[in-house]
């Protein structure tokens, strides 16, 4: 693999990103500092040269505002009907999404993105409607201001003093095809004011004295064009990866520092953050991890301290892990396209170590990338010096590296703990014991030369010295190769018990053995050093699904205290409290912690940084306070209490805790949004309850109450009026108030069925004296219309509530009497098969209405809206749930040439016995 070869999961990504774009439409954005800079003009000449070139192009909705040049621009494209709302008793009109989905366009203009749309529209923002245009595979032009991003909402608010609400998520902004910036003076964006051609007069003069003040429009364009060429910068990246450009761009500054893990470092980020200041750029904090530092604990406290102030100052802390630390830097450098680099040059190291090993990385870097600026600065060292320092940065061949470069790994895979299984001890302890190593490889060795040759025994310390640097490190490896070099060479070789060599060969000998063992040695040390780093990361990234499949499937914000408390602490080794906010924003904890002050925690809640033990605020604290963030608004507060000091001054162990805490924030964050959404539903069906309710109340009930008032007046003059007028009269009045007698009954047995469901009184009964019951209760509604009944003799009891399937029928037959004619026929049929009970009621009326007949049973629901039929639409819906409260059901179906079915199926079950003389009874 050579190193001119692009990453294959970046182009992966890149390939992914291309396929889902080409199966959307093309989104492209006329971008500017503020209204009256041109982008609606620019946006419909971009239109006119598409239709030009063949595009089918159409105005969804562009705003004119009156001005006069947007609006000739407008004409020779076509427009699309806007549809009509009414909207606090006007009517208004909105961008028709269906319309401009069903018209066939390629290309669409939709104007101002961040507009919020109407009260009972598909999508609340257009720019949700944007992206279902752009879904259908429809292009799209529109206009954007800089106050309009949401990530630039609150800097803009800051500026001009008004805080815009109507906002368009980043994503949209970066996920654009194009983005075309339309800029404009300051100066001449006020003489257009003035000429009146950004607003009308009245308008205008307003804006000058608010929005369009100068000093607005300076910081405003000066926010455009930084954030266009944060995009461009982007694009830039995305070619130089996609075409494999490995050098260096130099067409944005950007800084990048390198550290070690060293206290001393702190000097050399307080440099790059003055020289981050002067360039007016972002900056980097760098830190390589190397596998053979995860034991040393000193390492990782100020590696910590390293990033805690790195952040504190505006820096971007980075750390990877890596072996050849010159590689690492150059990779990264080229992938964040950075422009200078601030090294450190450590002093201690300089009186003794050769120039070219001081130099080398420094070198390599100007070498491979003469675009890229190389800075050093003389650092002193915290750690002492000398062959323990050498050794533990790596041997000479490094030292200039490690120094310059700044690297030291702390945060690999070490899970902080001192004398933890698996990690080597003190540099004085290992030295010890590889001594004792290998003198007792010496004593075997001369009791194996009984048996064996020379030559053979050489292997013996070999192994001795590859047993050693596994298990006690690279400084104690190197040790035990010379150690075992001088011990092999005094011990036996001729002339023994002295250093002198009389045989020639065994110089050879002697320094072979001591570079396989030196080679060997630190090859095994490395070889531990990798398989710990990848067991501990293995560690770590299991830990973080085990939390993340946890919070994933948490609904509640118990669920989420379960988590924290039986996963999260155990995987720490510590104790946590999870704390809240109630709905009156004061904190509480989740269960019962004795240890969590919560004046601390609303600290760190409101400001959204860590406090408490191990910061630098509060720091007095028992426990640390970390802010659980969510996507919009901090969403609570957690607690840890270390159980050692090594949590806290364990990076690896802080970036896990810094990761479960952005997980915990995101479970928390969705359940918040998943309980708004839960209230709205209610809210919003509360409404629509209410409203229908009140619709029913102001016509289906004030209906029978004009009536039966103007019937009443009409009595109480009852001069001229025969005693069959009279009598017509009163039975006009019993009729309507049966009508709302019925209606008000309907309404009472919705509210007691949702309050207390249905209660049913079961006994056996022949199903043909309840329908008989029900016939006679409609007798008087018939009229002249034919009644039809089919019920078998043998038909079997049913153990039904008679009262409630008596009402059941009762509707239905009021159904079909609403909706047939006056001669019409109705049908009653009854028939048994297997374990059921059939019942149907049919008539030869219109039949039901288009769509699902399931609708027909819901509360409210009507088969004609607009229907002059008095009834608030209740029966059916009282029909199911007394017919599922018997454990039956109930459907409707057309009548086989017009009409409609309803058929109810109730189970039967076994009757009782009947005796013969209660039968003759």
């Amino acid at each position: 693999m050579t190193e001119d070869r692009p990453d294959p999961d970046e182009l992966l990504q890149r390939l992914e990103d291309g396929l889902q774009r080409s199966r959307r439409g093309q989104l492209k954005i006329f971008f500017g500092a503020c209204a009256g800079v041109g982008k609606t003009c620019a946006m419909l000449q971009a239109a006119h040269q598409a239709q030009a070139e063949g595009v089918a192009v159409a105005i969804g909705i562009v705003e004119t505002h009156g001005r006069q040049e947007t609006l000739a621009l407008t004409e020779g494209l076509p427009a699309l009907p806007r549809k009509t709302q009414r909207h606090h008793g006007r009517s208004m009109t909105e961008f028709d999404l269906e319309g401009a989905l069903a018209s066939g366009c390629q290309l669409l203009i939709v104007d101002e993105l961040a507009h919020s749309n109407l009260q009972g529209s598909r999508h609340a923002k257009r720019w949700q409607d944007v992206e279902e245009l752009l879904d259908a595979g429809i292009d799209v032009y529109t206009a954007l201001n800089v106050q309009h991003l949401d990530s630039l909402n609150d800097v803009v608010g800051g500026i001009v003093g008004v805080r815009v609400r109507e906002t368009v998520p980043n994503r949209i902004f970066d996920r654009a095809a194009d983005v075309v910036l339309v800029d404009l003076p300051p100066d001449d964006l006020l003489a257009r004011l003035r000429a009146g051609k950004v607003y009308l007069p009245p308008s205008a003069a307003q804006a000058r004295q608010n929005f369009f003040r100068r000093g607005n429009l300076i910081a405003l364009r000066e926010l455009a064009l930084r954030r266009m060429a944060d995009r461009v910068n982007a694009d830039v990246h995305v070619y130089r990866i996609s075409h494999a450009i490995r050098r260096v761009w130099p067409t944005r500054e950007l800084l990048m520092i390198c550290v070690s893990a060293d206290a001393a470092q702190e000097a050399l980020i307080r440099e790059g953050a003055r020289l981050a200041q002067q360039l007016q750029a972002p900056w980097i904090v760098l830190h390589v991890d190397l596998p053979h530092e995860q034991g040393n604990f000193k390492a990782q406290e100020a590696l910590l301290r390293l990033a805690a102030s790195a952040q504190h100052v505006g820096a971007e802390f980075v750390n990877i892990a890596g072996q050849d630390v010159g590689q690492m830097i150059l990779g990264y450098a080229r992938q964040r396209n950075v422009t200078k680099l601030l090294m450190g040059n450590r002093g201690n190291r300089a009186a003794w170590m050769p120039l070219p090993f001081r130099r080398r990385w420094a070198e390599r870097v100007a070498r491979e990338n003469p675009e890229m600026g190389i800075m050093l600065v003389r650092i002193e060292a915290a750690r002492p010096g000398g062959w323990a320092g050498w050794w533990a940065g790596g041997g000479a061949g490094g030292g200039a590296g490690r120094g310059a470069a700044g690297v030291a790994g702390a945060a690999g895979a070490s899970d902080g703990r001192r004398g933890a299984p698996g990690h080597p001890p003190g540099p004085a302890l290992a030295l010890a014991l590889a001594t004792l190593a290998c003198v007792a490889t010496t004593a075997l060795a001369s009791q194996l030369l009984r048996f064996f040759d020379l030559s053979n025994v050489v292997m013996l310390f070999l192994m001795t010295v590859v047993a050693i640097a596994l298990r006690l490190g690279r400084l104690a490896g190197a040790w035990a190769s010379l150690l075992s070099v001088g011990c092999f060479t005094f011990f036996f070789v001729e002339p023994r018990f002295s250093f002198s060599i009389r045989d020639t060969q065994y110089f050879f000998t002697s320094g072979l053995m001591l570079a396989a063992a030196l080679i060997i040695g630190q090859l095994a040390a490395k070889l531990k050093a990798e398989a710990r780093s990848a067991r501990d990361g293995e560690r770590r990234a299991a830990a973080l699904v085990r939390v993340t499949r946890g919070l994933a499937g948490a609904i509640a914000v118990e669920q989420v205290a379960d988590v924290c408390r039986e996963t999260i602490a155990p995987l720490f080794e510590t104790q946590l409290a999870l704390i809240l906010p109630d709905p009156a924003g004061r904190l509480f904890s989740a269960w019962h912690a004795g240890f969590a002050e919560l004046s601390v925690a609303q600290w760190a809640f409101e400001h959204e940084e860590p406090a408490g033990y191990g910061t630098q605020t509060l720091n007095g604290a028992q426990a640390l306070y970390l802010p659980l963030k969510g996507p919009m608004a901090p969403r609570g507060v957690l607690a840890v209490l270390p159980g050692s000091p090594a949590l806290a001054a364990t990076p690896a162990s802080r970036r896990l805790l810094d990761a479960c805490c952005f997980a915990i924030g995101q479970a928390l964050e969705r359940i918040h949004f998943v309980e708004v959404a839960q209230d709205t539903i209610v809210r919003m069906e509360g409404e629509k309850m209410r409203n229908t309710l009140l619709s029913a109340v102001s016509h289906d009930l004030k209906t029978p109450l004009t009536a039966i008032r103007g019937l009443a007046e009409t009595l109480e003059h009852p001069d001229g009026l025969s005693a069959q007028e009279q009598a017509d009269i009163a039975c006009a009045i019993r009729v309507e108030s049966d009508e709302l007698r019925r209606l008000v009954g309907s309404l009472l047995d919705l509210a007691r069925i949702q309050s207390e469901g249905v209660r049913l009184q079961k006994e056996w009964h022949a199903l043909a004296e309840i329908v008989a019951s029900a016939l006679a209760r409609a007798a008087a509604s018939l009229g002249g219309r034919r009644l039809v009944t089919d019920l078998p003799p043998d038909l079997p009891l049913v153990e039904v509530d008679a009262l409630l399937l008596e009402r059941v029928l009762a509707n239905l037959l009021d159904n079909a009497l609403k909706y047939s004619g006056p001669d019409s026929t109705i049908t009653i049929r009854a028939m048994s098969a297997g374990a059921f009970m059939y019942l149907l009621v049919s008539d030869d009326g219109p039949g039901l209405p288009p769509g699902d007949p399931e609708k027909l049973f819901g509360w409210f629901t009507r088969g004609q809206k607009e229907s002059s039929i008095a009834g608030v639409g209740l029966g059916l819906g009282l029909c199911r749930a007394i017919v599922a409260a018997h454990g039956g059901t109930i459907s409707a179906k057309p009548g086989h040439s017009r009409g409609a079915t309803f058929e109810i199926r109730l189970p039967l079950h076994a009757a009782p016995a009947v005796d013969a003389e209660e039968v003759k009874t």
